[in-house]
């Protein structure tokens, strides 16, 4: 008799077995066609074949797709509109070791393209999986590759019990997941998800910034650092205890004899608590937990408990005497941080039991996070990257993780932003990896223990904690953005982040461009991975803006897409992009608070007109599943001489909002109108709008959530017309540099001579070396350098 784990662990070995329809078997061999882009290859000696779920896989029993199967005594034909599959019966799939085999291979159609069994995949574009103990970052083969299909291999991992067990394979066989999609990868994405599950939604609260420095706090250590980052207005909502273990790793030391003093205080800010924990192969016998877990399981010959998770009974015992009263007592979510290369499936399997162990008193959304077991890494949901050099290269490597992640379905990576350990701690860097954690899925500030890892904003000078501040207060405006994206990842498998080789394959081998990406629907971010250039005080940064026109999302300056640019930016700018009528909802609402605003701000750009579906519900229980949610409609229909914009909720439960709701409508790069006219229903209300720069803003109070809100915007060719100007950026660097007035003068006059060539605007620049006024070489150097970008353009 199976032991019970628990109704959350129970299995439904149904949706594990494959639609009889869809299986074409011999004595040897089980072919099946799951779906038109993908196959299941099986191969037995023995003709026994795998029906219960594994770590990977936990669906197989789908309706019959279009497929068309001719057979006789010896070669077996199936086909798709993707593929053709031609297998010698009953034969291995493979000649050997070194030889490809001639008795399977399938054909992608449409393509001179041939999988065949141990085909080396070269043009697979993997994706950075971890890093390792020495800060090497380590690929795993992913879904995306040039060649258009993709294998993985399930034959090693372990089977899925009836009641949530794990246990290794009794046969010996050939389990191979084959993915056929051509150009069409987000099919495939979506096939791989069918099988292995779908990415769950989040909590709200995790797209709030993370705070998680290796220090041993005490009560009064935490108090102030909270004051700290109030008195600051810096927001926080999730804060990770990273040495509160005692001996047995999973009780409170004595620096928190008051933990739940501690836990109720930071209920008390808003602030959700996650615990590290590690992953210990005994419970040793000299810790006070060991009492507890004696009177449940049997000790080893020395005295201590195995911490057997293999065995159902210590898993149950794991949950109940620790788990549980840590949930209890208010502990949010868990941090694995237990990482070894040589056993990932132990890590798999410890992940998977404490994100489907359900809390017991609250329906309260699962979430932990961990390092990357790699497999079926987007169920748990959120990756740690590991531990990472305070460097340059360490924020490159951040990039990479965050555009790779889709090709294996990935969205959620954590990084230590500022790097982990050992560098310089550098104003420039710290502010660079704060700007691309805000654009990015998780923001976690984290770093070793010590005083002068400087992960606290306010420990840096004026300039960069002001530049921090402003980022991460913008982060917090963004979530309402980036939870609708992350339910478009929950419920259409959309990752978060698109890395831009997939609509540009050419860009792949550009270093300059090849880490941009789509951040969600609407934005797009290039970013900055280099040192700026310290006699212009400017970052030098080439980039490539996508097809269509796209919008600066700070400036609202103007770029026509499908083009390379150099753009120069100061520490407290970042090229990030808003497409043409992207319609980019932001929360209004106080520190720390992560909840469905009471006010919203909404940008709008101008360009073209577009809808923005968003989502909401409470954020943290799982009521969302039976229907409590609210999506609501933002239409923007874009004409020259006259916007409208229209909010109404089209699906789900209107009571999820608050009744009432203000609003700040920001109509970007638009001029001052004579007539802004609003309506709830039909009936006119008074609305405040004035210009800010460029910017049209309109500011409503006390509009009922569950009425139609109409803005009509009308007048004459109201869009400014920002357009980007490389002129602009120049005029803008002389005009900073700490050189005399009337040098500048000299300067600007030859820089945009128009009658002058390139090459005579070098010799008159060179000029300026001599002279009573005479130019320092950097300076010569620095114009000479802004004439090449002047000659790209």
């Amino acid at each position: 008799m199976m032991y019970d784990l628990g109704a959350q662990f129970k299995v439904d070995i149904n949706k594990s077995i494959a639609n009889p329809e869809c299986i074409i078997k011999g004595n040897k061999y089980r072919i099946t066609v799951l779906t038109e882009r993908l196959v299941r290859l099986e191969y037995n000696e023995k003709g026994v074949f795998e029906d219960y779920p594994t770590e990977l896989v936990l669906f197989r029993n789908f309706t019959k797709p279009n497929f068309r199967v001719q057979e006789d005594n010896n070669i077996l034909f199936v086909s798709t509109k993707y593929f053709e599959l031609t297998y010698i019966k009953n034969k291995k799939f493979y000649g050997g070791k070194v030889s490809p085999s001639k008795n399977l291979k399938i054909v992608l159609k449409n393509s001179n393209k041939v999988w065949y069994y141990n085909h080396p995949e070269v043009r697979n574009y993997g994706t950075l999986s971890y890093k390792t103990a020495n800060n090497k970052s380590k690929f795993q083969r992913s879904l995306y590759s040039l060649d258009g299909f993709a294998s993985i291999d399930d034959s090693k991992s372990y089977i899925l019990l009836e009641n949530g067990a794990f246990k290794k394979r009794n046969n010996e066989e050939i389990d191979v997941y084959v993915f056929l999609y051509n150009k069409d990868f987000y099919y495939a994405l979506n096939d791989y998800f069918l099988i292995t599950g779908y990415p769950p939604l989040i909590p709200r609260y995790a797209l709030g910034n993370w705070w998680s420095k290796n220090e041993l706090y005490t009560e009064n250590d935490i108090t102030h650092i909270i004051k700290k980052f109030e008195d600051n207005e810096i927001p926080i909502s999730l804060f990770i205890l990273n040495k509160w273990q005692d001996i047995s790793g999973f009780e409170f030391n004595e620096y928190y004899k008051n933990a739940q003093n501690i836990l109720a205080y930071f209920n008390s800010k808003g602030i959700k608590v996650g615990l590290s924990i590690e992953n210990p192969l005994v419970f040793n016998s000299n810790s006070t937990l060991f009492t507890k877990l004696k009177n449940y399981l049997p000790t080893d010959r020395n005295g201590n408990i195995p911490f057997n998770l293999f065995d159902e009974r210590t898993v149950d015992a794991f949950l109940k005497l620790i788990i549980h009263p840590l949930n209890n007592m208010g502990v949010d979510f868990y941090f694995i941080d237990y990482f070894n290369d040589k056993d990932l499936d132990r890590l798999m399997i410890l992940k998977h039991y404490l994100y489907y162990d359900k809390f017991k008193v609250t329906n309260k959304r699962n979430f932990i996070s961990a390092y990357n077991s790699t497999i079926a890494s987007h169920r748990y949901p959120v990756l740690y990257a590991g531990k990472s050099t305070v460097s340059w290269n360490s924020l490159k490597d951040v990039t990479v993780f965050n555009s790779s992640a889709s090709n294996i379905g990935i969205s959620f990576w954590s990084h230590d932003f500022g790097g982990t350990s050992g560098g310089i701690e550098d104003n420039e860097l710290f502010t660079r990896f704060i700007q691309l954690g805000v654009f990015s899925p998780i923001l976690r500030l984290g770093s070793d223990s010590g005083k002068y890892y400087k992960r606290e904003p306010w420990k840096w000078g004026i300039k960069t904690s002001k530049i921090v501040k402003d980022y991460l207060n913008i982060r917090y405006k963004l979530i309402p953005y980036i939870y609708t994206e992350s339910y478009k990842y929950f419920k259409y498998g959309k990752p978060l982040i698109e890395p831009i080789y997939y609509r540009y394959p050419n860009l792949y081998d550009d270093p300059q461009y090849f880490n941009q990406y789509f951040f969600g629907s609407d934005i797009f971010v290039s970013p900055i991975v280099s040192k700026k250039d310290y006699i212009m005080n400017r970052a030098i940064h080439k980039m490539y803006i996508p097809d269509g026109i796209w919008y600066d999302f700070f400036t609202g300056k103007k770029y026509k897409g499908n083009r390379k640019y150099v753009g120069f930016y100061k520490d407290e700018e970042y090229p990030v992009f808003a497409k043409a009528g992207a319609i980019i909802p932001m929360s209004l609402n106080k520190f720390n608070d992560t909840n469905i605003p009471n006010k919203l701000e909404i940008q709008i750009f101008p360009g073209a007109s577009n809808t923005y579906s968003i989502y909401e519900d409470d954020g943290v229980t799982d009521n969302y599943l039976k229907g409590d949610y609210i999506i609501t409609n933002i239409e923007f229909l874009y004409k020259k001489s006259n916007y409208s914009l229209t909010v109404i909720p089209v699906e789900g439960k209107t009571g999820i909002l608050p009744s009432t709701r203000d609003y700040k409508l920001i109509f970007r790069n638009t001029k001052k109108l004579p007539k802004v006219t609003c309506y709830v229903g039909s009936n006119v209300v008074e609305n405040k709008n004035y210009l800010y720069g460029t910017d049209l803003i309109v500011e409503l109070t006390n509009i009922p959530t569950t009425l139609q809100l109409t803005v009509v915007c009308s007048g004459e060719d109201i869009e400014i017309d920002a357009i980007r100007i490389i002129k602009d950026d120049i005029i803008s660097i002389i005009s900073d540099l700490p050189i005399k007035t009337n040098i500048k003068q000299k300067v600007d006059d030859i820089m945009f001579a128009n009658k002058l060539s390139i090459k005579k605007k070098r010799i008159e620049i060179r000029k300026l070396a001599h002279g009573k006024e005479y130019l320092e070489k950097k300076y010569i150097d620095l114009f000479l350098k802004l004439l090449e970008y002047i000659g790209e353009v």
